[in-house]
This record gives structure tokens, sequence and C-alpha cells, in this order.
């Protein structure tokens, strides 16, 4: 993370002029979707370079800010940003989020909601080839598990449409809305819209779309993308006279998946001519397309797979963004991280990319520079292949680059530590004390009042430890310039941080020692109390499953370093959620301790991922297939009979997901 006295990024990933406030056309958006986003900082918010900064309601409020201008045809981020930034930093804060396994939902009209007739779920996403081939490898071994010839498994691959999603039962069409109710637009077929492929009704799951050629000749001057017909083709309202001539003319109609044009094949001819089949189906079609779908056309590998709540497993979404440009690089900027390292910033003359004005790009480290010649004047490709961070590919013409010799924030000496320049001031460099600083509140992640602005003012005030901040009281923030209300509600956030209970992995964590990141806290944590864990030796730590030599070397060296300042925090009495340690978990009353268990078919309450491995955190020995040693075999969605009445004649007890749930309780 950069000083936050120098500039976080530039990126200008903002739909809108300013980058600052959302267009009218945005605002309603969020409107529409009950989003209240009043005297919020809207530019920091959609901020991709300060996603860590926010607090995770924040987080999730920008998903949702995203999802339904996306929606409403006006987004303030492209598919990137949102699935590379923000949901990544959702994956990494919380992997269990209720979010990540819902259905992103398509904006509702006022009105009442029906249910679908059958679920309709969001797409797995890949960006790289080897996503695919670990898709596929997952194909592979799910057939072999299932006694299924390799030469059996066929994939069709469709375009994957970028439109609006609904679902035709042949009586009424629907909204997707939230994936399991929607609403009713049959109105759509009342105006004229036309079903594509064999005309006829009933197709189920679709797009709403409008073709690409008709909508440039006709409707561009007029609507800022197709997204905007869409949504209007639905509207309660009566459609625009030009949205109702579209319709009229057929230029607007109701795709069904199942009668996209395809390729079908076997996977290894998928592999072996991926590119070309790509190309060809990604153009097959003259509507807005954002990448290609794959999924398994073998029925017993679908159901054996299952879905998640959020996708099916046996299907998958290709998406590439491999646009590059050729930037001329105006300088390098030094930036002092929480750790000492250098980090040189590329400031790259602004170009259009991927749909955003790049106009800085992070160089690895100052080794990279001195090795590929990068400085003023340089030539560099900028890429952002499935990427949202801009990454130089290549220099195309280099230069004689310059080194800073002193750390920009406190002006000590640099020196070569490996491939990095390093400031060697730990104890009084201001870029690395307010980054610690920050690092802390971040990650303790309990409260949110204490981010960089807040800290670089405190620290401007001379505070340059933990415990320092906690020792302050309403007149010392009044004396840094705060407003009395604003100094009450930070000595307010700081008690309240001591006495919201934290996991005492992510306490530990938050003092940034390095190597030393949350899963390796949580091993250290299984092992020895928190109180007793600063002091733990090397060989202790070697003794742990996960760490090498090196790694307990540079923790241990870490741990002595803020052994002082732990203790001092510590002592301030937190509210610790104790890490239960190693084998001390009594599962001996657990229902399923000793057991066997397999599931099978689609589960509604969870993934079938996620519930073997709970299975097994309650002591059951979880199988994928049923032998005579099977006690369980639990039953979801759509599992054939002959599977049923095989494990029965081993004497397995077949139970439903729901008798499964009562079980456990």
């Amino acid at each position: 993370m950069t000083s936050d006295k120098t500039n976080p990024g530039n990126h200008d990933l903002f739909n809108n002029d300013s980058g600052s406030l959302l267009s009218d056309e945005q605002k309603e958006a969020v409107n529409s979707a009950d989003l209240n986003i009043n005297n919020l900082n809207i530019q920091r918010l959609l901020n991709p370079d300060l996603v860590n900064q926010i607090t995770i309601e924040e987080l999730l409020l920008v998903l949702k800010i995203a999802n339904a201008t996306y929606r409403a045809g006006h987004p303030v981020m492209d598919d990137q940003v949102y699935d590379h930034v923000f949901l990544n930093e959702l994956k990494k804060r919380n992997p269990d989020h209720e979010y990540l396994s819902s259905v992103e939902p398509e904006p509702l009209q006022s009105g009442k909601t029906i249910s679908l007739p059958q679920k309709m779920l969001s797409t797995d996403k890949a960006y790289s080839v080897n996503e695919i081939e670990k898709w596929v490898n997952r194909l592979i071994k799910t057939a072999e598990q299932l006694g299924i010839a390799l030469a059996q498994i066929e994939i069709r691959v469709t375009p994957k449409l970028d439109g609006y999603a609904a679902f035709d039962d042949g009586k009424l069409l629907y909204t997707r809305g939230d994936g399991v109710r929607g609403q009713d637009i049959t109105r759509a077929f009342e105006r004229g819209l036309k079903v594509a492929g064999d005309g006829k009704r009933g197709h189920g799951a679709g797009e709403i779309v409008i073709n690409k050629s008709y909508f440039e000749s006709y409707l561009s001057e007029q609507f800022e993308n197709s997204r905007n017909i869409q949504a209007a083709i639905i509207a309660e309202k009566n459609v625009e006279e030009s949205v109702q001539k579209a319709i009229d003319d057929g230029a607007c109609v109701f795709y069904p998946f199942s009668q996209l044009q395809s390729w079908h094949g076997h996977y290894q001819e998928l592999l072996g001519n991926f590119d070309e089949i790509c190309q060809s189906i990604w153009n097959a079609v003259d509507y807005d397309v954002d990448g290609i779908i794959l999924e398994t056309t073998v029925e017993a590998i679908k159901s054996e797979m299952g879905s998640t709540r959020h996708h099916h497993r046996w299907q998958i979404a290709y998406k590439i963004n491999d646009e590059s440009a050729e930037v001329k690089v105006l300088s390098v900027t030094p930036q002092t991280s929480r750790t000492g390292r250098i980090s040189p910033v590329a400031e790259l003359q602004p170009t259009k990319l991927s749909g955003a004005t790049i106009s800085r790009a992070t160089v690895h480290h100052y080794n990279m520079v001195k090795e590929k010649g990068i400085g003023a004047g340089a030539i560099v490709e900028l890429v952002r292949s499935g990427l949202v961070i801009p990454k130089i590919e290549r220099v195309v013409q280099s230069v004689e680059p310059v080194f800073p010799e002193e750390c920009p924030s406190c002006e000590s000496h640099l020196l070569w530590e490996g491939d990095h320049l390093i400031c060697p001031n730990k104890t009084d460099c201001p870029a690395q004390t307010e980054n610690t600083l920050i690092h802390f509140f971040q990650t303790l992640g309990n409260v949110d009042g204490f981010g960089p602005k807040v800290i670089e003012k405190i620290h401007q005030n001379g505070i340059k430890k933990i415990h320092e901040i906690y020792q302050l009281q309403q007149v010392d923030f009044v004396r840094f310039g705060f407003g009395d209300k604003t100094s009450q509600n930070l000595v307010d956030q700081l008690d309240a941080s001591r006495n919201i209970a934290v996991e005492d992995w992510r306490f530990l964590a938050a003092f940034g020692i390095t190597r030393l990141g949350q899963g390796n806290c949580e091993k250290l944590l299984e092992h020895h109390d928190i109180d007793k864990v600063i002091y733990i030796s090397v060989d202790e730590m070697i003794n742990i499953d996960g760490f090498a030599q090196l790694s307990a070397e540079a923790i241990f060296e870490g741990m002595a370093n803020i052994r002082a300042e732990f203790e001092l925090v510590y002592q301030l009495g937190f509210n610790l959620i104790k890490t239960e340690k190693a084998g001390e978990k009594d599962l001996s009353n657990s229902p399923l301790f000793g057991k066997q268990v397999v599931f099978t078919g689609t589960m509604v309450q969870g993934s079938r991922g996620d519930m073997e491995k709970q299975a097994k955190t309650l002591g059951a020995k979880v199988a994928k297939s049923v032998t005579s040693h099977t006690t369980f075999l639990v039953t979801g969605e759509k599992v054939g009979a002959t599977k049923i009445n095989a494990a029965k004649e081993k004497g397995v007890q077949v139970i439903s997901e729901a008798e499964y749930l009562d079980l456990i309780g």
C-alpha cells in the first residue's frame, strides 16, 4: 500500500466525467435499487486503489451499486474491476459471505414478484485458458468417479450474450430477479418482441438483446448503449417510438440459450483448437457478446457436479480482455510501503484502454526498472488482459533509468536488498509509520473511523505507535484539528474496537509482521496462546506444519521487532475470540462422528463442497462413492433411482438433504 501522502492512483475507471459524482442515470439506478448513498464519498468508494481501505459494509454497497448501474445500462465500472478488484476483495475478507453465493439481481420494477419456474443462476467466470483447463479436469474427474468413458465427455460452446436475462415458460416471460423470484414482463411479447431461433415460445432461459448493426445505424445517437434499449423494452409504461420500431423491425428479440449457434465436440478437440473455436463462436451472432459459455452436455456429469447457490459447476463463462497500447512513460515515482520497500510507479501519458483512462502502472520493483530501462521517455506496451490493474507487458523503447537515492518519505539513504530498494529507517519513516497504523485498523476490521486521512492527521501531530492512539482523549483530537463531535466519535470508535469481539489471529495479523499473514497467524494460534505466541522460537515454529526454516526466521525477527508494542497494545484489553487448539475439539457426541457420508445430487442449502467440509468438522469421513462402508447417502435434487436403489441394496441409509440438516441440528 502506498503512503497517503502520494497519489494512490488515477485509473479513472468511472464512467462519468468527474469521477466524483454519479450521473443522473446512475443515481436513478441506485435509487431504484433502494441503496442509500447519502453523505457518502462515492469517489473514494469506487476507487479500486482504495478497495482495501473501505469497510465490508461499504464494499457490499459498492458491489450493489455496480450491479444496479450495470443492469440499468450506465455502469460505474467495467466487468474486470467488478470481478477482480471489488468481488475478489470480498472473497479475501469473507469467502463464505452470502453475497458470493447469491445471484446478482436484475433490477426489479415496482410491483409484486413471482416464483420462477426454475432457478436462474449466475455463471462462474474464467479469464485464462489455464482456468478452462482446470474446469475440464473437474469434468474428467467426475466422469471417472461415475465410470463414464472419457470419450463420451462432450462440450457445448455458445456466445455469452450481454443482454437482459429472462425466462419464458410459454405462458409468461419473467425477469431473472434474484434468481428465485422475478416479475412478469410478458408485456414485452405483447408489444411484438420476437423469439430468436425457431420463433417458438417456451424455451426457458435466455436474454433480451438488440441487433448491434441496427443499434449503430438507428439508435446509437439517441441511446448511450444497448442496455438502455433492453431495459426500455420491458418498461411498464409505453415504450418510446424508436424502441417500438426496433421491436417491430425484429431488431429486438428474446434469444433462448437453447437456440444459440453453438459448437459441439470432445473436450480434447476443444482444448486443441480453443482459440479458433472461441473466435468463431464469439462472432457467431450480431448481438453484444461479452464472452463464451462452455458446458458439458452429459446429464450424469451435470447431475453429479450440481451447483452452488450462485452457479452451475458444469458450466463456465470464458471472458477475455486483451487490449494493449504503446504508451509513453512521463516519469517514475518512488513510493514507500509499510515494509520499507520502495515501489516504482510509472506515470504514463493518459491512454484509453478497455474503457478506462490509464495514467499510472506499478512496476514490480526497481531491478525491473534497471533491467528493462524504464524511465521518462521510454515507450512501453500496456495491457489489461483479464486484469484490472494495468500491466507493463514489455518495453518497446528503453531509456537510461534514474534511481532514487533517498526515501521519498523520510529522506534516508536507500539500500539495495535483492530486487528491491529499501528504506532502512524502520522507526522514523513517516510513510512506513502511517501505513503500519492504517494496516492495524484495517486488518482489525471492527471499526471504520481510522482511515488514511485520519491516521495522517494523527501522525502529523506526533503519534507514531498504535498504543499511543488508544491513549488519546477527545481534547487531544480537538487539538489535532478535528471537530468536537468527530473527536468524540473517534474516542468512541477506539473504545468499540477494544470491546467488539475479534478473532485473536486477526489481532496478531494486524501488526503486519513479514510473512505472517492471517492464515499463518491462525496456524500459530492453533498451537500457542496469543500472549505466548510472540515469544515463539524458530524451532517451535518449524515443528508446526506449513512453516519452513526461512519463513520461520523472518517471522521470528519480525516478532522481535514489534514485541514491545505488541505487549502494550495487548494489555489494553481487547475482546479476543480464542482460536481453537489443534485436536482440542471433542466430536464424540456428534451424530456424524466416525460415520462415512456421501453427498449426491444438487444441494439447496449450499454447495456440495461446503457441505462436505462441514461434515468433516463434525467428525464424519466423507467419500465420493457409495460402498458397503457408507453410513449415509445424502441426496439433493435430480438423483437417479438407480443410484438410490444400489445404495439401499448395500445397506446404506438414504436420507434427503432436509433430513440430513435435521440430523446435524
